[in-house]
């Protein structure tokens, strides 16, 4: 898989860039700084149990770096799923969210899915943001656990930040 670039947003081209084993720390210091807020608020911060629950599911392959405004600001993880897919991490550092790099990205990841006829799922920590960030991109709750909601997106299943 190559770079791609995506979209123009304020002059600067998000892209999508692969990773590889030796990325592994810089991803999880992605991880811990887009994390930890939400954790902190549900008093469940741990960086040692972030580090070791990234790497136990840590495939470079399905393993994307997302850049934009010439710096790396996350990434994301898209990987097959028993019936689909699974958007298993996708996370854009505090100081780069709220700028619409993610709905970029969301709308790329559509694309992949979409090409290939499967439907996309994703879980997202309860009393996070990303609860409305899917939501608001066409995601359909499904159902919860104590700690994650859990929604799907069917095949061309289209949201507000949809195409």
């Amino acid at each position: 898989m190559s770079d791609l670039k995506l979209y123009s947003l304020n002059k600067s081209a998000v892209t999508l860039v692969k990773t590889q084993f030796t990325d592994f720390e810089a991803l999880v210091a992605i991880r811990i700084e887009a994390m930890s807020e939400s954790l902190k608020r549900l008093g469940r911060f741990d960086p040692i149990r972030v580090r070791e629950r990234f790497r136990e599911g840590f495939t470079p392959e399905f393993t994307r770096y997302i850049e934009a405004f010439g710096e790396r600001v996350g990434f994301v993880v898209v990987k097959p799923y028993i019936d689909g897919m699974l958007l298993d991490h996708l996370y854009i550092k505090p100081g780069a969210q709220g700028m619409g790099i993610g709905s970029v990205v969301l709308r790329h990841i559509f694309m992949e899915v979409d090409a290939i006829g499967l439907s996309l799922k994703v879980g997202a920590l309860k009393e996070s943001a990303s609860n409305r960030f899917y939501s608001r991109h066409g995601f359909q709750f499904v159902e919860s656990s104590e700690f994650d909601n859990y929604y799907v997106r069917h095949n061309g299943q289209s949201g507000l930040g949809g195409y």
